[in-house]
C-alpha cells in the first residue's frame, strides 16, 4: 500500500481523543503473520465480543421464524441467551491481561492510534494491544506497527512518549466494534460539553 492510500484510509475514519484500558506489548512480525492466517475458528479471527455480536445476528434470523412457530421455546431462548450474554461480559471483564492494562491518554480511529507511554517504543516495531472498549463491553486485540515515537514531555513528564499505531490486518468485524465505540464515545462528549 502506497504512502496516499495510508493517508486516505486515515481520513476515512473519525478520530477521538479518549482515556481506555489498554495493554500492550512488543512482538515480533513472525506473531503478528501467524495471528493474521485466516481459520475456520470464530474466536480466532476476532474478539469475543465481535463473536458473539455475528453469532446473535444469526441467531436473529432464526428466532423470527421460532417466535411464530413456538413462542414458549422462543421466550426460553431469550432467557438462555441473556445467561451467556451475562457469562460472556463477566469473561470479558476477568481475563485477557487486562488486569495489567493501564488508563492511557488515547487518540483512536479505526484504522490506528497514538499512546502517551512512559518510554520509548521504536519505529517500525511490532506491537500485540488488548483494548477495554467499556461503552461497547467489548476486549479486542489489534497488532499495530509503530510509525512515529515523539517526544511528549513538556505535555506530560510522566508520560514523556507518545507512540503512533497503524493497525496491522485488523478484520472487519473489530474495526466495527471500534467504530461504535467512537461514535458512542463521541456522542457522549457532545452531550458532556453541553452540559458544562
Amino acid at each position: 500500500m502506497n504512502n496516499s492510500n495510508i493517508v486516505d484510509d486515515r481520513r476515512r475514519f473519525f478520530r477521538i481523543d479518549d482515556a481506555v484500558n489498554l495493554y500492550y506489548k512488543v512482538v515480533d512480525e513472525k506473531a503478528v503473520v501467524a495471528a493474521s492466517k485466516t481459520t475456520d475458528d470464530l474466536l480466532s479471527n476476532c474478539s469475543l465480543v465481535t463473536a458473539l455480536d455475528v453469532l446473535d445476528q444469526e441467531c436473529r434470523l432464526i428466532m423470527h421464524r421460532v417466535e411464530k412457530k413456538e413462542p414458549e421455546i422462543a421466550e426460553y431462548l431469550k432467557i438462555v441467551d441473556s445467561k451467556v450474554s451475562l457469562l460472556a461480559q463477566s469473561v470479558m471483564r476477568q481475563g485477557q491481561d487486562l488486569t495489567e492494562s493501564k488508563l492511557c491518554n488515547t487518540n483512536i480511529s479505526a484504522s490506528g492510534l497514538s499512546i502517551e507511554i512512559d518510554h520509548a517504543i521504536e519505529e517500525g516495531q511490532f506491537l500485540e494491544i488488548k483494548l477495554l472498549l467499556t461503552s461497547c463491553i467489548a476486549v479486542i486485540m489489534i497488532y499495530g506497527r509503530v510509525v512515529y515515537c515523539k517526544d511528549n514531555s513538556e505535555n506530560d513528564p510522566s508520560k514523556p512518549y507518545i507512540v503512533g499505531i497503524d493497525y496491522v490486518n485488523l478484520n472487519d468485524q473489530d474495526r466495527e466494534i471500534l467504530i461504535k465505540h467512537i461514535v458512542k464515545r463521541q456522542m457522549q462528549q457532545i452531550r458532556e460539553k453541553k452540559e458544562i
